[in-house]
């Protein structure tokens, strides 16, 4: 894209006029064209041009853009979003600053959000939903849920569609209103009843492209009419950043378990969202709760915010629609700013307009952003509920609410009406105090690890072998290496991960894997020592435990264990809150084998001239998952998807097929003393492991028409560009595990192996005295 910029800027608030000052002060920026825009953004001249196009005729718009080399889209109301005006300007190549339909649900169904937050595990308040035709059902859980509720409706109300109830009674009014009466038109066609939460506000807005997402310090606002928090529920009559209860805590709370789980969950979902996300909390005594996520800049928070932004914003926005905003770093000034906001009289009901405005001597530094305004033989008139929002900045809170309101009392119209105490609850800064804290209170649940332990003891129990009775609950693991009957035993301890192969399973809901994972990146570390596994230990950490997700992993290291023939003698389960976002995890596993000390690996009589045969991997098994996942998300396919070459198989289930354990294949020949030495093709593939067990001096040469390579690695190594040496250093290309054998001895080895069920065992290559591995018939992959 051009880095000249001609912006379609679509709205007529005083968001908007924000916008445009904002972006109008880029040298990115050539032009700026808002339609409608208003009185503010029609005085503003130079760069700005109000188009007389309303926000619903998406045709008119396109052709204007078309017309004047726009090339970035910026719609400021939540409405065209909603309606879907951003394919409109994708069909023709203009990006647009603002999300798909799709993805701009999360403000248009209130009910659609409260579900992806369900789904996700996102900290939300308690809900059902309830459609018109449900009032009965609905009014009947409101008089038997036994809290208080909040009542909203699930479409768009223009920020007004929410209703407090004080008692039961009052919320049944308020039901027959939004479900009977209609008072907020379809947008009551559904109804969502949350439970009442209380504590401070909070207004978080972030720039996300999809994949990355940075928030503008947190703002509150006001949204009741009157001083005091009184009168009825407006779009806003003020607010102020940063908020003081937003602690560096309380935001990391909130990225790590709110905002980032949303955009990986939007992108999970087939929906990734690009523009500003716009999320209310609310500060609980177990932690930031999110109330409702709005898909556009907040009004009157932007007004407020954008005098804090030093960031380009025309760059910000660019970066967005261009996928890289994590080349972006955000600045903000130090300091607070404020928007004080001038209603109409009888705003929100109601409203004159045409009255004419006049301006008497702004202080400098004030900004008057216009909202309900328009020009009438030239001068200013009011034409709108919220008429202008007058923003300043301060270094103190004190100086920037000073300045504002000096603004204010310049600002004069017939029946001018706003707030006195914009800012209150900073200047304030009574925080609720705390009556004594809770290990659960902190996010730790022992009630879950206590379920947990109590779901896994009988899986557990079922690894027990001769030196370990397999139980867990004590302080460590007991083996008794006496009950193996190794004469001479040397042990061998190997600890490993499943890297972000995890972050696939989480992505895809699956976590009954990579528990065998586990297992198998340890134990076949062993084996190629020559050791049999006896035990093993594993870690899990996360932020938030589900004993059903943490079970579900320990099945699959169970069923390692059993494959591996080691027990599970013990593990660590961390709940860690602010270390881990949501509900990931991590996994860690710790085995140990022995071996006699006569048949210790790798030998040192390897020699050129002896035979690499090679066992057949499952698939990717668990290395090179950062490469991946990025080609995954180049590919456009989602983890749903079918695979291109298997339409009975997800990508999602490809990707996660569990790494082979090659325990059961390999011992009888390694205990007959016919192996020399073993590589894993782990990380690094075949040219970074095969060498590890060669003697110096000594190479191999792979020939790389010996086997047939699964799909999956020529569908990466083409959607990835990637070489086949690259492949080669990266993947193990169908062959997890390779062994060195005496030329005399191959068919031997070849059929003990095969005795204990392994189809297949391949001819792969030889050991030479020339260093290094070379790859012999390449074309075998380029096919």
């Amino acid at each position: 894209m051009s880095t000249s910029l001609n912006i379609l800027l679509i709205g007529s608030g005083g968001r908007e006029h924000a916008l445009a000052w904002s972006l109008a002060r880029s040298p990115l920026v050539e032009h700026v064209y808002v339609a409608p825009g208003n009185g503010g953004t029609a005085q503003m001249a130079g760069k700005v041009t109000n188009v007389d196009i309303p926000t619903t005729n998406f045709e008119k718009l396109r052709d204007f853009a078309v017309t004047n080399d726009v090339n970035l889209v910026v719609p400021g109301p939540e409405q065209p979003l909603v309606d879907g005006i951003e394919p409109v300007f994708q069909r023709i190549g203009i990006p647009v600053f603002g999300p798909t339909p799709l993805a701009a649900r999360m403000e248009g169904s209130k009910s659609f959000s409260k579900e992806f937050m369900a789904r996700h595990s996102i900290p939300t308040a308690a809900f059902r939903s309830f459609r018109a035709e449900e009032y009965e059902t609905a009014c009947k859980y409101v008089n038997e849920c036994g809290h208080r509720v909040v009542l909203k409706a699930s479409g768009l109300a223009a920020g007004k569609g929410v209703l407090i109830p004080e008692t039961v009674e009052e919320a049944l009014r308020g039901l027959e209103e939004i479900m009977v009466s209609k008072v907020f038109g379809s947008a009551g066609d559904e109804v969502v009843i949350e439970e009442f939460l209380e504590g401070p506000e909070l207004s978080v807005l972030a720039f996300s492209d999809g994949y990355s997402i940075l928030p503008l310090p947190a703002a509150q606002d006001h949204k009741r009419l009157l001083t005091s928090d009184r009168g009825p529920n407006t779009g806003g009559m003020g607010a102020y950043a940063p908020a003081p209860v937003a602690t560096p805590q309380v935001m990391q709370r909130i990225m790590k378990e709110s905002l980032e789980p949303t955009i990986r969950g939007m992108r999970k979902d087939g929906y990734p969202f690009v523009g500003m996300l716009f999320t209310g909390f609310i500060l609980t005594e177990q932690g930031p709760k999110v109330l409702e996520y709005n898909v556009r800049f907040g009004d009157p928070e932007t007004q407020a915010l954008l005098l804090l932004l030093e960031s380009d914003l025309a760059e910000i926005l660019l970066a967005c629609v261009e996928r890289r905003l994590d080349s972006i770093t955000l600045n903000v000034r130090p300091g607070f700013a404020v928007s004080v906001v001038l209603a109409a009289q009888g705003y929100p009901g109601s409203y004159s307009k045409g009255d004419l405005i006049t301006f008497e001597g702004l202080p400098e530094g004030a900004q008057v952003f216009h909202a309900g305004t328009s020009m009438k033989e030239g001068k200013v008139v009011t034409a709108g509920g919220r008429v202008f929002a007058v923003a300043a900045y301060g270094d103190s809170i004190e100086g920037a609410l000073k300045l504002a309101y000096d603004g204010v009392d310049k600002v004069r119209f017939q029946g001018k009406q706003f707030r006195t105490d914009i800012g209150h609850r900073a200047l304030s800064a009574s925080e609720p105090q705390s009556k004594g804290l809770t290990y659960a209170e902190a996010g730790v649940s022992i009630d879950a690890g206590n379920t947990l332990v109590e779901i896994i003891k009988p899986l557990v129990k079922s690894t027990r072998r001769p030196g370990a009775d397999a139980s867990i609950g004590g302080f460590g693991g007991v083996f008794d290496l006496a009950a193996t009957g190794y004469r001479d035993p040397l042990l061998v301890a190997g600890t490993d991960g499943v890297g972000t192969k995890l972050r696939v399973a989480m992505d895809v809901g699956k976590h009954d894997t990579v528990g065998i994972d586990l297992v198998a990146m340890s134990v076949n570390d062993l084996i190629v020592q020559g050791a049999e596994p006896l035990l093993f230990l594993d870690y899990y950490g996360c932020g938030k435990l589900d004993p059903q997700v943490c079970a579900s992993v320990v099945k699959g290291i169970v069923e390692g264990c059993k494959d591996a023939g080691c027990a599970l003698v013990g593990g660590e389960t961390a709940e860690m809150p602010s270390m881990y976002a949501g509900d990931d995890y991590d996994l860690a596993g710790f085995a140990v084998g022995a071996v006699e000390r006569s048949l210790l690996l790798p030998r040192a009589n390897i020699k050129p001239g002896d035979i690499l045969l090679g066992l057949a991997s499952s698939g990717v098994h668990s290395n090179g998952f950062s490469l991946v996942r990025k080609i995954v998300s180049l590919s456009g396919l989602s983890y749903s998807d079918v695979t291109p070459w298997d339409s009975s198989l997800t990508l999602g289930e490809e990707l996660l097929k569990p790494t082979r354990i090659y325990i059961r294949q390999l011992l009888p020949a390694v205990k007959r003393g016919l192996i020399k030495g073993m590589s894993h093709i782990t990380g690094g593939g075949f040219t970074e492991n095969i060498p590890r067990v060669l003697p110096a001096g000594l190479g191999c040469t792979l020939d790389l028409s010996t086997w047939s390579r699964p799909h999956v690695f020529a569908w990466l190594s083409q959607l990835g560009g990637l070489s086949s040496q690259e492949m080669a250093r990266t993947f193990n290309n169908g062959i997890g595990m390779v062994l060195v054998v005496d030329a005399a001895q191959v068919s031997e080895v070849i059929e003990c192996i095969q005795k204990t069920g392994e189809k297949k065992v391949f001819r792969i290559g030889r050991v030479t005295d020339i260093p290094g591995v070379v790859l012999e018939h390449l074309e075998a992959w380029n096919a």
